[in-house]
């Protein structure tokens, strides 16, 4: 069973900073193969924000190049997103998805509940 736990989302100015987290827990050893985040504002489709693969290549959106940085914890099993000059178009539901390999059950994605990023202008 693998759970993930996201944090950090808050109200924020326009031109602000916050950290989302997301703690990675399971019953047994596993690796993190893929991490991700995505977010979806109302009424928009979900969009991926950053990705970190398996062998280190970081991707980002254009949206949100050289403001936001996906980065990993590997002792925490924690993926973090830091986002600065946040605007007010940042707005959304932040979501962790992970790929993880487990050796009961292979390979998985799994995506968190999801934390509210509200940035006002």
């Amino acid at each position: 069973q693998v759970q993930l736990e996201e944090s950090g989302g808050d109200l924020v100015q326009a031109g602000g900073s916050l950290r989302l987290s997301c703690a990675v827990s399971g019953s047994g050893w596993m690796i993190i193969n893929v991490r991700s985040w995505y977010r979806q504002a109302p009424g928009k489709q979900r969009e991926l924000v950053a990705t970190s693969g398996k062998d280190g290549l970081l991707k980002y959106a254009d949206s949100v190049k050289g403001r936001f940085t996906i980065s990993t914890d590997n002792a925490k099993n924690t993926v973090y997103l830091q986002m600065n000059s946040l605007k007010p178009e940042d707005t959304a539901v932040y979501y962790c998805d992970v790929n993880i390999y487990m050796p009961a059950t292979g390979s998985r994605d799994y995506r968190g509940q999801g934390t509210q990023v509200t940035v006002s202008s």
